[in-house]
């Protein structure tokens, strides 16, 4: 598809446990990009992976440090994407609407320091002029002419689905991550995306906001699968980067007792939303 006369540029937020991280997460941000590439009216310039805190208190979920080592490890070789630890490393979960948040703010500063966007894989694009004691200042005008890049979710259906389970989200949240956001959607094999929309007055509602990923090479790769396979000893070459097998056999991670943690726990956002209500 031909290009448009002026390209919105995006940046794909990709949120959730990476337990361990896998290809499929990989794939999942190349797709997303394909797809909105092929419309004519975005260019992705970034993709953020952003692992969720210990504080979600999920079952099995390993501890956060180890989550964002295999993270880095996984995209080192890519040239677009990037691992955040400011949502992991915090003590307490996060709502992801304020990860949403915190992530767009972050692309406003980043523009308005422009000379620092390297340092977060950016090419640099802002120019700079000369002050009077020769320091580098950005030059407003260029800056004023650019637009903030605006940052999506990347999501799967799964996620999609949940909105629907009563206290996980709050449906104000729900309505300013559609809205002000959009997601990007891709789905699973055996997924009916278009059909969870259309069960949603909100979903419906914003559906101009949601971008539905096509999958042209199916594939059924999970974390969940992944420890399952992990604890009965089997393989699992080739459905994570090889530095991230290795880093799992090195620090001995995934077995029967490290599915266990957090047993017994109830999710944080059902206990923050459920005291919220009462």
């Amino acid at each position: 598809m031909e290009k448009s006369d002026e390209q919105t540029e995006v940046v794909l937020l990709a949120a959730g446990s990476y337990n361990p991280i896998t290809t499929m997460h990989l794939r999942m941000l190349e797709e997303a990009r394909d797809h909105l590439h092929s419309t004519g009216n975005y260019k992705v310039v970034k993709g953020i992976i952003s692992p969720v805190s210990d504080g979600y208190k999920k079952k099995g979920l390993v501890e956060g440090p180890h989550r964002l080592s295999m993270a880095q490890l996984a995209i080192q070789t890519s040239d677009w994407i990037k691992v955040d630890p400011w949502e992991c490393l915090k003590q307490d979960w996060t709502d992801t609407v304020a990860v949403l948040r915190h992530h767009q703010q972050q692309q406003r500063v980043d523009m308005n320091y422009g000379g620092n966007m390297d340092t977060f894989g950016y090419r640099e694009t802002n120019k700079h002029k000369r002050d009077s004691n020769c320091q580098d200042v950005p030059e407003h005008n260029y800056l004023e002419s650019r637009a903030v890049p605006q940052v999506k979710l990347l999501c799967g259906a799964d996620m999609l689905e949940s909105f629907e389970t009563p206290n996980l989200w709050k449906p104000e949240h729900i309505v300013e991550i559609v809205s002000s956001f959009g997601l990007v959607c891709t789905a699973r094999m055996g997924s009916d995306v278009r059909n969870i929309i259309y069960k949603s007055d909100v979903l419906w509602k914003y559906r101009h906001n949601i971008h539905l990923v096509e999958e042209w090479i199916t594939h059924d790769i999970s974390s969940t699968k992944i420890r399952q396979a992990l604890r009965r000893g089997l393989s699992i070459r080739y459905l994570v980067p090889d530095p991230v097998l290795d880093y799992i056999k090195d620090h001995d991670l995934y077995s029967e007792e490290s599915e266990e943690k957090n047993s017994g726990l109830i999710l944080e956002p059902l206990v923050r939303n459920t005291k919220d209500l009462q």
